[in-house]
């Protein structure tokens, strides 16, 4: 449930509250919302600044329209307001599913990657034991090494990370348009493939085992209370198990909010060329 759908929601729970006639008329339908509900502007998302006589009230509403954070959010008594109460419980909510939910089988299959699996053979495996996230399953290892070539220029990978939302929602779409703007500037991706329950660190295994010239892995980010969406890219030179965090570089904040797929997948493309030319990564590539 995205965050239009949740604030709608909210709206629908505070007008009952006050006993007025509902901006979603009738209850929210079992199988979702009504259709014909109107849609929200974007400013309506977010609209927490709920001061009583700012001292600056120019100057708070610049803050609030500049960031969807929660800007002047206000209380009764020592308690938080009602409608800000439920949106901070209906985002917090947004973020536990994030977490929780898998990636849905064969979300990859029109892109032709395949699926494998990390030690981490559970969700709860993969959250309580953060070192299982970044080893391959003895069976993933196999699948890899028969399905992808060795030494590719690029190779592409994708893990769920702390949010499979994220990556649902825009590695299918980042990811043609990626490879698009990286074939123009001549370099060749390998097979890619979706590691289930999949941490940062797994590059350095898919590094050891395929040692391709730059990895690319689009991962899912630690959901917050503004979005569950956000998607990150990390990219490494030659990635190895001695490679460490300041050896990678990284394009974060990839969703709709932020840095929207097809331009994220542009700017990342580039980078990737320049890190392949400079053939380094990270904080390696400022002494480049």
């Amino acid at each position: 449930m995205d965050e239009r759908a949740i604030e709608k929601i909210v709206r629908q729970v505070l007008a009952e509250l006050k006993g007025e006639s509902s901006p979603m008329q009738g209850a929210v339908p079992s199988g979702g919302l009504d259709p014909e509900l109107p849609d929200l502007k974007e400013h309506d998302l977010y609209s927490w600044t709920s001061v009583p006589k700012p001292m600056n009230e120019e100057g708070l509403k610049i803050a609030a329209g500049n960031t969807p954070a929660r800007v002047g959010v206000w209380r009764s008594g020592p308690r938080p307001k009602v409608d800000h109460w439920l949106r901070f419980r209906a985002d917090h909510a947004a973020a536990n599913d994030a977490v929780l939910r898998e990636v849905p089988e064969g979300l990859f299959d029109d892109l032709g990657y395949f699926e494998v699996l990390s030690q981490a053979q559970s969700k709860d495996d993969y959250l309580t034991r953060p070192d299982l996230g970044r080893l391959l399953s003895d069976e993933g290892s196999e699948n890899i090494r028969t399905n992808c070539p060795m030494g590719a220029e690029v190779q592409i990978i994708v893990a769920d990370g702390l949010s499979s939302l994220a990556v649902e929602r825009n590695a299918p779409e980042f990811i043609p348009a990626f490879e698009e703007v990286v074939k123009s500037y001549g370099l060749k991706t390998g097979q890619g493939f979706f590691v289930r329950h999949g941490r940062v660190g797994i590059m350095n295994a898919v590094g050891e085992l395929l040692a391709p010239e730059v990895l690319l892995l689009l991962i899912g980010e630690r959901p917050g209370l503004v979005t569950a969406e956000s998607m990150s890219a990390y990219i490494c030179y030659k990635p190895t198990r001695q490679t460490i965090e300041s050896d990678r570089s990284l394009v974060s904040n990839i969703h709709p909010g932020g840095i929207p797929a097809i331009e994220a997948a542009a700017h990342v493309a580039e980078l990737v060329k320049t890190i392949h030319e400079a053939r380094a990564s990270g904080l390696n590539l400022r002494k480049a």
